[in-house]
């Protein structure tokens, strides 16, 4: 009589370490990042956050292969920090337009295979200097700044590095980090100095991200050139000397 009550027992017993182990494997697959998903951190000043008016041609887009991680709130897009939204301007802040993100990403998604999409993260604020990204000082830098430029920075909890630190993160969870983009400089203007403040904020990244610098690569825009009329056109000369103190 108590056979059958024994084999059930071992039936049932052997089909719940079937369904534990399938939930196992099912949960480890769905947290898994795709490759195939290439995310790019953005960091910068005015030029960074983007301020251009959309033009005719550049209006319209809707392509989920480009998308990106609020790092804000955005309550009057409904749009949540830390979450994926496709990437439709503005991708910095509310307030914010176009830049050079917007045409990064569209491009990369122009030239790439179809089955590649690309996010961003772009945490920027208008005027300030590199010195904001410095992991252990930016407090003091922030602190002897304007008003204004402390009520954009409030807007990333106080400390933009660390924002980034953070949505980089989630962002690793669904993709993989590829590179850094940086659009900054005008308030260094000269700087001789800024390549190694650059390279400082490039190895934090690196570091707490567990990155390897020699496949994230940093690609850094220049400013106006003076035949265009940019006031900071000299800080070209100090962008170019970069390469010599970070290879990548």
């Amino acid at each position: 009589y108590g056979a059958p009550l024994y084999y059930n027992h071992m039936i049932m017993k052997k089909t719940l370490s079937i369904l534990v182990a399938a939930l196992i494997c099912a949960v480890t697959f769905a947290q898994k990042p795709d490759p195939n998903f290439h995310i790019y951190l953005c960091i910068g000043q005015s030029n960074m956050e983007a301020g251009a008016r959309p033009a005719e041609q550049d209006m319209g887009f809707n392509d989920p292969r480009f998308s990106f991680v609020a790092a804000v709130d955005m309550p009057k897009l409904d749009r949540k920090m830390g979450e994926w939204y496709t990437a439709v301007p503005p991708i910095c802040r509310e307030g914010n337009n176009m830049g050079p993100v917007d045409f990064f990403g569209r491009k990369m998604i122009e030239v790439l295979p179809e089955n590649i999409r690309i996010g961003v993260i772009n945490v920027s604020v208008a005027g300030a200097k590199i010195e904001l990204w410095d992991k252990v000082d930016y407090k003091e830098y922030i602190d002897n700044e304007r008003d204004w430029m402390k009520a954009i920075v409030e807007q990333y909890g106080g400390n933009p590095y660390a924002r980034l630190v953070e949505m980089a993160k989630i962002a690793q969870k669904d993709g993989v980090i590829k590179g850094i983009l940086v659009h900054q400089g005008e308030s260094n203007t000269g700087d001789p100095m800024w390549p190694r403040q650059l390279k400082k904020v490039y190895d934090n990244i690196l570091r707490d991200l567990d990155l390897q610098g020699e496949v994230i690569p940093l690609l850094v825009g220049e400013v106006v050139n003076s035949d265009r009329g940019g006031t900071c056109a000299g800080h070209n000369e100090v962008i170019a000397r970069v390469p010599s103190v970070i290879p990548t």
